[in-house]
């Protein structure tokens, strides 16, 4: 990188080749724009943010970084939900500063919050800790006992008053310069830096805009989104803050815990400010299934919503289903439903595109996808599994369905590992330089075209839309026959009305020499909801008529016998901060004996 600095003045460029080049144009063409604004509960408004103030105060945030730092450095962001962070991440990008995007640790469960972050700060070892004021009290206990956090300067960026933004100075950037580093969320091992370029942002947020163009939901200046996502997130940052600047539309914030603890107000929120778009996981719109009550539903109008965007992993047809039936009285069209596919190694989005008459999903033998092979299922078909189409690959963007093993391209009617290449996808790990090779360098051995980015997803094509089926790591083979944990877990959870949606994990464990299944799935608190403080006998029959709905649902779905069903209390389920199960971690915690089991009196 290029360390020559230029004095500031305002230049209009002919176009974009980083990231902070669009914050710079929006504030010269449309400065007194509003793009952010805060709602500080889910339900009122805070602070905001128009274009021209949002470059001020990055501009502040760049020089004060330019005092303690230089370009190419890295810096830790932990800042609570707010659009502090906002202003943050584009002062790095100002600065020519490698953002770390990071959850800030609860100051009162700092030994249960801190091991991750101190992994990113011992991987990313930044120079500096950018944060709120408030947030700065607890650097002190944390650095206390992790000292990784001694060697960096903490820095407050709400309440800045000795720095000015005409101080700033441009450094000499251009597309090939990291932009931030995007942790993985840890569903699979110990978080990995994601090298992201100004290139790749500014490819992928072009990418999703002709995604939506293809959809016929485009983005205009009218174009209104509402998001919830956590920021430190690739979906919450870079579809929920970059492309509304980028695009050029307003955006409405509020809290994840806003919306967790309510999840009327994300809907409401949609409502009052007329939103077009909006992005959540699975997680998002079954809890607004089963939270929001009929008499809630009456008072709201969802008929501006065009876009519905869900990515978790998989997407699921019944969560889809639920909410179409439970908000159409709302005025919420089915057809809003974007299901897509993407990740933090792509930056975001690989494949959504999808014409709003399109099919959501479609049907295939399910005895065929445990062979790895793909063939639709009749209109008399009984043992069929429902997939959740992902949408069409657009632009520059390449998608290969691969044997994992041999890594020859699938046959069309064949399961495969998901590969990816196209201009949205990163660099690589940081300073991983073997899993670097290996995840975004591979070759077809057949063709040896490439470089391909391996997703570790397992999926196929489909008259043109791809189709997820699972993680290659997570699939369960038992008896020679593959079995996909999340097609189990769903299975198990529909089994009895006091098991949790979207809380369980299946993986096989050996026995004797011998793989065999394990079930472990969160129960309601309280379960049955009339039982007496005390009744243990009453627990122990509640937990004996789970135990045998599960066994019997299993054995009947998938022809598997389940070794051993294990009820956990709410929250026992290991999951990411994205809200993605970690089935390893939970058969870890089974093997060690350390998962939390249920009790009705909890």
């Amino acid at each position: 990188m290029s360390t020559t600095l230029t004095a500031h003045a305002t230049v209009t460029l002919a176009a974009p080749t980083t990231m902070s080049d669009v914050l710079r144009l929006r504030a010269e063409r449309q400065p007194d724009e509003r793009v952010f604004t805060y709602l500080i509960n889910g339900e009122e408004e805070g602070t905001w943010l128009t274009y021209g103030e949002l470059d001020r105060q990055a501009r502040m945030i760049a020089a004060l970084l330019q005092r303690h730092t230089r370009p190419g450095a890295r810096a830790l962001l932990l800042y609570p939900p707010g659009l502090e962070f906002v202003a943050a991440f584009f002062g790095c990008l100002y600065a020519g500063v490698v953002a770390v995007p990071a959850y800030p640790p609860h100051p009162a469960r700092l030994q249960r919050s801190l091991p991750r972050l101190q992994s990113i700060a011992g991987d990313a070892k930044p120079s500096v800790a950018l944060t709120t004021a408030k947030f700065l009290d607890s650097a002190d206990d944390i650095a206390r006992i992790a000292p990784v956090f001694q060697t960096m300067r903490w820095l407050q960026t709400d309440e800045l008053t000795d720095v000015s933004a005409d101080e700033w100075r441009a450094p000499a950037l251009d597309g090939d310069d990291l932009a931030f580093l995007q942790y993985t969320s840890g569903s699979t091992a110990t978080p990995k830096g994601v090298m992201v370029t100004h290139h790749n942002l500014l490819a992928n947020s072009a990418y999703i805009a002709q995604a939506s163009r293809y959809c016929e939901m485009t983005f205009t200046p009218e174009s209104v989104l509402v998001t919830w996502l956590p920021t430190f997130h690739d979906m919450g940052l870079i579809f929920g803050i970059l492309q509304p600047l980028y695009s050029g539309f307003r955006c409405y914030v509020m809290p994840p815990a806003a919306f967790l603890q309510r999840p009327l107000r994300w809907l409401q929120a949609i409502s009052r400010y007329r939103a077009t778009h909006t992005v959540g996981p699975n997680l998002a719109f079954d809890l607004c299934a089963q939270k929001i009550t009929a008499e809630q539903r009456a008072t709201l109008d969802l008929t501006s919503l065009t876009s519905a965007i869900n990515g978790a992993e998989p997407v699921r047809v019944e969560t889809l289903e639920r909410f179409a039936e439970a908000f159409a009285p709302c005025g919420f069209r089915r057809q809003a439903f974007v299901p897509c596919y993407g990740l933090a190694e792509a930056t975001l989005m690989v494949t959504g595109a999808r014409k709003p008459d399109a099919p959501l999903s479609r049907e295939f033998q399910a005895a065929a996808l445990e062979q790895h092979r793909v063939v639709p299922a009749g209109a008399r078909a009984t043992d069929t599994r429902t997939l959740v189409s992902c949408g069409h690959v657009l632009a520059d963007t390449r998608v290969r369905i691969v044997q994992p093993d041999t890594l020859r391209r699938c046959a069309p009617d064949e399961v495969g590992e998901i590969w990816v290449a196209g201009p949205g996808v990163a660099r690589g790990y940081w300073h991983r330089p073997d899993e670097t090779e290996h995840t975004f360098q591979a070759y077809l051995s057949d063709t040896g075209d490439g470089p391909f980015m391996r997703t570790g997803d397992l999926g196929f094509l489909y008259e043109g839309a791809l189709y997820v089926t699972g993680r290659i790591k997570d699939l369960i083979i038992i008896a020679g026959a593959n079995h996909y944990p999340q097609d189990i877990e769903l299975t198990a959870e529909q089994s009895h009305p006091a098991l949790r949606a979207g809380c369980g994990a299946a993986f096989s464990v050996e026995v004797e020499g011998q793989e065999r299944l394990v079930v472990a799935i969160e129960v309601e608190r309280r379960w049955p909801k009339q039982a007496d403080e005390g009744e243990t006998a009453n627990a122990r029959a509640a937990a004996a008529e789970i135990t045998a709905a599960v066994r019997r649902a299993v054995a009947e779905v998938h022809e598997l016998q389940v070794h051993q069903v294990v009820l956990l209390k709410v929250g026992g389920i290991p999951k990411t901060s994205s809200g993605k199960i970690q089935r390893r971690a939970c058969r870890a915690a089974f093997l060690a004996g350390s998962l939390v089991a249920w009790d009705d009196r909890a």
